[in-house]
């Protein structure tokens, strides 16, 4: 498990974005300017990576050695794996869809409405002007009749 494959995951779910926080931590939101679901440091050597989680799992998971209350927000039921490899990597991607899931819920749901909304905007723009513009040929005058 290293940084990059961390990073493709959370990039990979929908409506996922990245922005350089607090120094050097990777942070991954759902839509722009959106809520964290992950954090990643960077500026730790191993990595660490701040996680959402369930309160049932969050007391089973802190007991596990390398995976602890994560700063600051512990008290919301985020961990921070110290290392990356503390878990295996389907495990680990479990925790980060699940803690995509949950903060996907907390949003409002007109949040998600606008960004889902923006991207089929700029879709529909990008289809239509790539549609080639089809001119009619002129008709002679004699057949237009004033009526």
């Amino acid at each position: 498990m290293n940084v990059d494959f961390v990073r493709e995951y959370c990039l990979s779910l929908a409506r996922a974005t990245e922005s350089l926080q607090w120094g050097e931590t990777l942070c991954f939101r759902i839509g722009r300017g959106g809520k964290i679901f992950a954090m990643l440091s960077l500026n730790e050597v191993p990595p660490g990576l701040s996680l959402k989680t369930d309160p049932e799992r969050f007391a089973e998971l802190t007991e596990i050695e390398g995976i602890v209350p994560a700063r600051y927000v512990g008290r919301y039921k985020w961990i921070t794996l110290e290392r990356l490899d503390v878990l295996a990597a389907h495990e680990l991607q479990s925790l980060i869809k699940n803690s995509y899931h949950m903060v996907a819920q907390k949003m409002p749901k007109i949040t998600l409405r606008k960004d889902v909304d923006r991207k089929v905007a700029r879709f529909t723009q990008e289809r239509i002007a790539s549609i080639p513009q089809l001119t009619l040929p002129q008709q002679p005058a004699s057949l237009i009749s004033p009526q």
